[in-house]
């Protein structure tokens, strides 16, 4: 009797759960149930989030060129984000309206408001009882013989006229907003609407009946557009 008892004793004895190790599901509540969890959870949520906005943003707005060397040298594309054309080329000078200044005389200079009393009167043009400033610059050689003419720099013919009393005249007008205008004209080689480049010959230097003291000469201006008000030639063509 006292072996049953045991043996009943020793089966229905419970087991000992001490040291088994706990079920994942009831860690991960555990853990879960902490308070800071979800604020650190959405945190770095947020951070990667942010991380991946960045990083998308970045490659949208680098640098994206394409060159193409067939042509002009001119790059284009986008940069920053922000539609942008550069170009290597340098921008074109102004030259002299004759090959060489060295050769011709200025016998008439720009008419400078600031000027002295004497530069200005000897920069005024005479025309039957009428004097009035003289907006430009007269060229002539010192043997009074005919000479080249040429174009200034690069752009479109926008006038060829011939006048009874500044003779011949053409005017140029260029991508900067200059026009040049050239009178007292003779053989102009160029007609309305053509393109020339800088150094291109447009003509002789003639005659005019508003000059006419002045012998075979160029009578040279430069404006600030179209009509626009006349500027000192010099200083936009300097030495060169």
């Amino acid at each position: 009797m006292n072996e049953q008892k045991r043996d009943l004793t020793k089966q229905e004895a419970p087991k000992s759960t001490e040291g088994a190790p706990s079920s994942p599901s009831s860690s991960w509540k555990r853990f879960l149930a902490k308070k800071w969890v979800f604020p650190a959870t959405y945190v770095a949520a947020a951070a990667i989030i942010l991380t991946l906005m960045w990083v998308y943003q970045g490659a949208d707005t680098s640098t994206k060129v394409s060159v193409d060397s067939s042509k002009t040298g001119t790059v284009t594309g986008n940069v920053s984000g922000t539609d942008a054309v550069a170009t290597s080329a340098k921008q074109e000078s102004m030259q002299w309206p004759v090959k060489d200044r060295n050769d011709l005389d200025v016998v008439l200079p720009f008419f400078d408001s600031k000027a002295s009393s004497e530069v200005r009167q000897a920069a005024m043009v005479e025309y039957g009882d009428t004097f009035t400033p003289h907006m430009g610059m007269d060229f002539a050689r010192h043997d009074n013989q005919v000479f080249d003419v040429q174009a200034v720099m690069s752009g479109k013919v926008t006038m060829v006229q011939k006048d009874p009393i500044v003779g011949n005249l053409v005017e140029i007008t260029h991508s900067n907003g200059l026009v040049s205008v050239y009178q007292s004209l003779a053989e102009v080689k160029v007609t309305k609407d053509a393109d020339v480049k800088k150094g291109d010959v447009i003509a002789k230097a003639g005659r005019n009946e508003l000059e006419k003291d002045q012998g075979v000469h160029l009578h040279f201006e430069l404006r600030q557009g179209q009509g626009g008000p006349a500027v000192n030639p010099e200083q936009y063509l300097g030495d060169h």
